[in-house]
């Protein structure tokens, strides 16, 4: 290892040392003309360039050769003058003769070199521009230009095309050249001569075998590596542009395996250590069942039957329950914690917003306490005397269930006998904020830990990001919830809209009016709540309403929740503090403002604020004209659907993974290659072949995560 990086730091000084070359004559005459005032200390190019080389993840020899080009360019062949200019709009290759080198400053101040062929001519404009170009397009001199071509004021011209000097007669590439995904201050000469020298120090072994590669279709490594960076001339541009060539398929499995072994052997990590089994269903257990006002849904049900099951265990769980808005996972969050109290231990819930928190307490507390169970309430926004009071009954165990935000994790706060740990909207949490409550615990032992979401993940995202967790989901919603009607309303009929939360309210119905900021913004000039919330007051002069956000102090936006939950306050303007957990069944109107602005996950959590009751509730999407592509499909899809899993999934289509994930990966794309929508079929092989591996062939396992992941596997052991 040490062997392959001192290489990589040789090659790199005689890399940046024929970078310095390209530009020795400015660099000289500039240097010569300072040097007669003070002598600068050298600059250490080198050690700069692997500097800024390792921000890109590039620091081992396989590093540089698994960074594979995001495009191609043809360079291969020149296009005439006068054929060019039939091509207005694509991109092409010229070469020609400098005739005309100017500065000019009309309109601006900019660059402009015509270069000549036997067939005409093309005008290369630069509107940025170093001194020094000036004499490196002199008059004479040949150039070979490449960029889109389009019909200018002076006929054809190129903006900020990519050019060269050459020499009559220079060779063409006979292969599409690569461009590698960049930096600042790193060029593709540098990257394309540092990729092309770690390829001949590499070791190519393949980690799979050659009879595993013809089970699975897929080419070997060396090829497959050596054609995505030197195509040859006769490598069908399409597929290899679009990712769909046989040694794209070959990098795309390589990389799906690598994070589905990473994840899965995380799982067996955390399965090797001990964890305190929870086999008793009891008394509390039965109790709260009996004493509840509804049946539990079939859904319901099959997941608390798992998640009992993973108790059993003397392994730790690691469960992911999710489910649709309204599909009841606190019930069964509730029911794991009686678990947990029913065989001695204490159960935590942590949630990553004080609303949410609250909300959740008053509800298990109101199942719980009347059936003999202690809680206690943290948060950071408690006054000393009451977090006090609230550490003193957790570390004696007094408190048999913790509920609360991101004061659980404080070093104060010291579990006596914690089994279960319940985190909601997991997403919202880092790893490190996660594990510090897991880690809340005897030594030697880790406790059972439950996570959960609202924000349905579509199934492919499931098996890939999720690979380390059981996934538990609730897919049917309580009976007697009404579907939500979903209208989207040009902001100019805002006075219709005032109108029907006056109807709404005359008939005994509460209202939410959601809006995304809270103060004036210059940059995106959005309604915002304290304007709204002035805006209503004013127009409906018969009802109350109530205004709540994030900078409200925590006694203020309790207060105004508790009066609108009591009916006190018949509109309530927020933002989007409500997203989550807020339960009021007698809302049945939301107006959400710019609704253009949201995600698709977001406008969905907020939506299910409203039908939770046996009302008719409808959702008005307020947008600002004109809208966006990307917007017009997010409000229809609004529009045309209830369905969280299918929103979702064209969520996950329209963002990407990202929205999904939280700080899980620590800001490292888990994923540069494959793509999700397309790769399923590749995705599921990966997971076979994960699964036989780690059972049958640890070599193979270390010797492909080394190449993959190296270093970077340690964020994934979480």
């Amino acid at each position: 290892m040490a062997a392959e990086d001192q290489s990589a730091s040789v090659e790199l000084k005689n890399t940046q040392a024929d970078t310095a070359m390209a530009g020795g004559h400015a660099q000289s005459e500039s240097g010569t003309r300072k040097t007669a005032k003070k002598a600068k200390p050298p600059v250490n190019t080198a050690a700069k360039a692997s500097e800024k080389l390792a921000k890109l993840g590039l620091r081992k020899d396989m590093d540089f050769v698994l960074h594979l080009p995001m495009r191609y360019e043809d360079e291969t062949e020149i296009v005439s003058m006068r054929d060019a200019s039939f091509r207005g709009g694509s991109s092409v290759q010229v070469e020609g003769v400098v005739t005309e080198c100017d500065i000019q400053y009309r309109p601006r101040r900019q660059l402009v070199v015509t270069i000549a062929d036997d067939s005409g001519q093309v005008v290369l404009r630069f509107l940025n521009f170093y001194g020094n170009q000036t004499k490196q397009m002199a008059v004479g001199v040949r150039v070979r230009a490449r960029g889109e071509l389009r019909h200018g004021f002076f006929g054809a011209e190129m903006v900020h095309p990519h050019y060269k000097i050459v020499n009559e007669g220079a060779p063409l590439p006979t292969a599409l050249t690569p461009v590698y995904p960049s930096g600042e201050g790193i060029p593709q000469a540098l990257l394309r001569k540092a990729i092309s020298n770690a390829m001949t120090r590499v070791n190519w072994r393949d980690t799979l075998s050659p009879a595993r590669l013809a089970d699975l279709h897929l080419q070997d490594f060396e090829s497959s590596i050596r054609t995505l960076h030197n195509p040859p001339p006769d490598v069908d541009q399409h597929s290899l542009i679009e990712r769909e060539h046989p040694a794209w398929e070959r990098m795309k499995f390589d990389e799906l395996l690598a994070q589905q072994l990473s994840l899965k052997r995380a799982q067996l990590t955390r399965r090797s250590k001990g964890a305190n089994a929870l086999p008793l269903v009891g008394e509390l257990s039965n109790a709260f069942l009996l004493n509840l006002p509804f049946s539990l849904t079939r859904a319901q049900e099959k997941v608390l039957a798992e998640i009992r099951t993973d108790l059993r265990e003397a392994f730790p769980m690691q469960r992911l329950l999710q489910g649709d808005v309204g599909s009841g996972k606190t019930i069964v969050a509730a029911l794991a914690a009686a678990q947990a109290i029913d065989n001695g231990y204490q159960a935590a819930l942590m949630a990553p917003t004080e609303i949410l928190a609250e909300q959740h307490f008053r509800k298990i507390a109101a199942w719980l306490e009347p059936l003999g169970v202690k809680t206690a309430w943290l948060t950071g926004s408690l006054k000393k005397k009451e977090k006090d009071a609230a550490n003193a009954l957790i570390t004696s165990g007094e408190a048999q269930l913790v509920i609360g935000t991101h004061a659980l994790i404080q070093d104060s706060v010291q579990f006596k006998k914690l089994g279960l740990v319940i985190v909601d909207e997991q997403h919202r949490f880092g790893v490190s904020q996660r594990l510090t409550l897991a880690n809340k615990v005897e030594a030697g032992k880790v406790p059972h830990q439950l996570m959960m979401s609202a924000t349905p993940i579509p199934r492919t995202l499931a098996m890939t990001y999720y690979a380390d967790l059981e996934v538990s989901v609730i897919d049917e919603l309580p009976p007697g919830r009404t579907p939500i009607v979903t209208r989207v309303i040009d902001q100019n009929r805002r006075d219709e809209v005032i109108a029907r939360v006056q109807a709404a309210a005359g008939e005994g119905k509460q209202i939410y009016w959601v809006c995304p900021l809270i103060e004036e913004s210059e940059t995106l000039q959005l309604q915002t709540a304290t304007e709204t919330h002035a805006m209503l007051a004013e127009a409906l002069p018969g009802l109350k309403v109530g205004l709540v956000h994030g900078r409200l102090k925590p006694a203020e936006k309790q207060a105004t929740m508790e009066a609108f939950i009591r009916n006190d306050s018949q509109v309530l303007v927020a933002t989007t503090v409500i997203e989550v957990g807020v339960d009021v069944p007698n809302a049945s109107l939301m107006v959400i403002e710019h609704a253009e602005r949201f995600g698709l996950s977001q406008l969905h959590q907020l939506r299910g604020r409203v039908g939770r009751g046996a009302a008719a509730s409808i959702c008005l999407l307020l947008y600002q004209s004109p809208l966006g592509g990307t917007a017009k499909q997010r409000l229809a899809t609004m529009r045309e659907s209830n369905d969280g899993f299918e929103i979702a999934r064209k969520d996950l289509e329209l963002r990407g993974p990202g929205e999904f994930l939280g700080a899980r990966q620590s800001g490292e794309a888990m994923l540069r290659f494959a793509n999700l929508e397309t790769d399923q079929w590749l995705v599921d092989k990966a997971r076979n072949l994960a699964d036989d591996l780690l059972k049958n062939d640890p070599v193979t396992v270390a010797a492909h995560l080394e190449r993959w992941l190296g270093y970077k596997e340690e964020f994934l052991r979480v």
